[in-house]
């Protein structure tokens, strides 16, 4: 079994041009096949709300949450970098209530990291949690709990004025003393200045190839997630197909009488007259 990676190995890619491999995984079984795939790195994101909990966003998803699909992600994969994401309205009070839910959060919830979207609006809530000693992830771009200020699930960056926002944010994510950024939605173009001018490790989601490593939803990349499929995807199974596939095959066989087989079945121990005489006990 590898060894887990520490910031400093996410570091030390970063300096040696080896992009870092980052997957979504909400349960036990997902992040163990991320492990036995070698995977770098897994998020516990609060994509969980729509992915595995079925809301339309992912305001409503809670620390309770969060934490608990951590502690099942970090059973499936004990090996590998993990980090949560802190749910809305767990740091966007003040920095004290950003900390006090992040040391909660990392205490119970076993992660590596935490990851908070936003930038200048979340520069003192970065830095506050940094200096207690907690690996911060920034995240800007296309940030998912505020997607209805932002008019929806949009590409961001794709103007001169909305890219030097994204790049004073970025600038702000890493002053503020965050160990690696997440870009989200944006032109590659944008995402390559950026990662020149970071001294962090940049990851992209829909961000484009020039940058210090990818993240995918599993449930997209996998084809399970079937509401929609963001244009930044690129499917590498249809794992919602089989597993329907499948169920209608159990529907037809029960309806049928061809399932359970004999092979299927436990046997008795006793001769057959010994139970016809315990089921005439009770006739």
């Amino acid at each position: 079994m590898a060894r887990k990676k520490s910031i400093l190995d996410l570091y030390k890619m970063k300096e040696e041009g080896e992009k870092l491999t980052w997957i979504t995984a909400y349960d036990f079984p997902m992040a163990s096949f991320a492990e036995q795939a070698g995977m770098d790195m897994i998020l516990v994101g609060d994509s969980l709300g729509m992915v595995v909990l079925g809301y339309k966003g992912t305001v409503p998803v809670t620390m309770e949450d969060c934490i608990s699909h951590c502690q099942a992600v970090r059973r499936g994969a004990p090996n590998t970098f993990a980090m949560g994401d802190m749910p809305f309205g767990s740091y966007q009070i003040s920095d004290e209530d950003a900390v006090r839910n992040a040391v909660r959060f990392l205490k119970e919830s076993d992660m590596d990291a935490v990851k908070l979207e936003g930038g200048v609006r979340v520069a003192s809530r970065i830095k506050a949690i940094s200096e207690a000693g907690i690996v911060v992830c920034g995240h800007i771009g296309l940030t998912p709990q505020s997607s209805g200020a932002l008019g929806g699930f949009k590409a961001q960056g794709r103007k001169v004025s909305g890219a030097r926002d994204m790049i004073r944010d970025a600038l702000a994510v890493q002053d503020a003393g965050a160990r690696m950024i997440l870009l989200e939605a944006m032109p590659p173009e944008l995402t390559a200045f950026i990662t020149e001018l970071l001294d962090i490790p940049v990851y992209g989601i829909g961000a484009g190839l020039p940058c210090d490593g990818q993240l995918i939803i599993c449930g997209d990349m996998l084809g399970l997630f079937q509401a929609f499929t963001p244009k930044f995807v690129k499917q590498y199974a249809n794992v919602a197909e089989i597993c329907v596939n499948a169920m209608k095959a159990y529907v037809d066989d029960v309806k049928h009488s061809a399932f359970p087989e004999d092979k299927h079945v436990y046997h008795i121990q006793d001769s057959i007259e010994d139970f016809e005489k315990l089921f005439d006990e009770f006739r």
